[in-house]
């Protein structure tokens, strides 16, 4: 039972890093495509403290 509560934890972890990606940083996946045009990104420095701070709120609130 550990086991499913770990993939069912990974699944929610995972989702959640891809929403704030796509949402905040206007990033569209984050597999790696082996293509420096779409691997690397400039982002505001802004949006990463937005993305930080999303990140941040989403694990306090899976601790709850």
């Amino acid at each position: 039972m550990a086991k499913k509560t770990t993939k069912c934890k990974q699944a929610y972890k995972d989702a959640t890093v891809n929403e704030i990606a796509q949402r905040i940083l206007r990033i569209d996946t984050l597999q790696t495509r082996k293509s420096d045009s779409l691997d690397f990104h400039d982002i505001a420095v802004w949006s990463i403290k937005e993305a930080l701070e999303a990140a941040f709120e989403a694990g306090r609130k899976a601790n709850q």
